[in-house]
């Protein structure tokens, strides 16, 4: 609708007035509330005065960690790798199922990390460190030899599966996106360690595993049964942070998959 003359002349006069009071009165509040306080009255910002609300504390949890990486990925075409990762499921998921670790017993899915990945297991009484010692690792290592034994061909020989391995244990964190902290730090740090690698390519056997110290001290050297603590060697040291920590390097026997001790029976 158009307006007159007079009636634009009187409509622009009205939002004049009620403009200059509107502001003087914003100005008045200002004085007395504040910006800050002015703002959040008029609903304008959060009732964080525009700073970013603090996170709470996230709580670490106890967990057994194991990790496993596959042997010379980088050096397969994106087929094999395809192939390499499908029996890493396959045969690690085999060997906790015999062990009897089921997936109530761990974060399901595993942590992918492409050329391998993270499994974290739950502090459960009905499955201590010493069983993926003593039946977790040796079945894994029965299982990759029936593997690769399965494979003759020249031709197939880069689809030949061995593993690095690493278990430790201790307090993990968990923001909605993913898994952290120092003991996950060291877990990896282990696992990568250039002396850990070359102690594998020097083996025979398809599968190498290092122990931090901490499960060294704690389980393996307490003389447990399936544990020998003498086939644990200190052959690797990294660096986490501003510590230096131990790794002990064990290549599990590759034999009969009967050479499994039987799992403890439930008192």
């Amino acid at each position: 609708m158009c307006l007159r003359g007079s009636d634009a002349t009187a409509s622009l006069l009205r939002t004049s007035v009620l403009g200059s009071s509107l502001a003087a009165d914003v100005v008045a509040r200002r004085q007395i509330l504040g910006p800050a306080n002015l703002a959040e009255a008029n609903g304008s910002i959060s009732p964080f005065n525009g700073k970013k609300p603090r996170r709470s504390a996230l709580d670490p949890m106890y967990r057994s960690i194991l990790a496993v990486d596959i042997e010379g990925s980088t050096k397969r075409n994106n087929r094999v790798k395809e192939e390499l990762r499908y029996e890493l499921y396959r045969l690690v998921g085999e060997a906790l199922c015999v062990t009897g670790i089921g997936t109530q017993h761990y974060h399901h899915p595993f942590t992918d990390r492409g050329d391998g990945f993270l499994i974290l297991l739950r502090p459960v009484d009905e499955i201590p460190k010493r069983l993926l010692l003593s039946h977790l690792i040796p079945a894994l290592a029965h299982l990759l030899a029936a593997h690769n034994g399965s494979i003759i061909s020249p031709c197939d020989q880069p689809r030949i599966l061995r593993l690095r391995a690493v278990i430790h244990a201790g307090e993990v964190l968990y923001d909605g996106k993913g898994f952290f902290g120092e003991d996950l730090d060291v877990a990896f740090r282990l696992l990568d360690a250039p002396r850990f690698k070359t102690e594998l390519k020097k083996a025979t056997v398809p599968l190498a595993l290092v122990a931090s110290d901490y499960i060294y001290q704690a389980v393996i050297r307490q003389g447990y049964e399936g544990i020998d603590d003498q086939q644990y060697l200190p052959l690797v040291t990294v660096n986490v942070g501003d510590q230096r920590r131990k790794g002990w390097v064990h290549l599990p026997p590759a034999g009969g998959i009967s050479a499994v001790p039987p799992l403890p029976q439930a008192s």
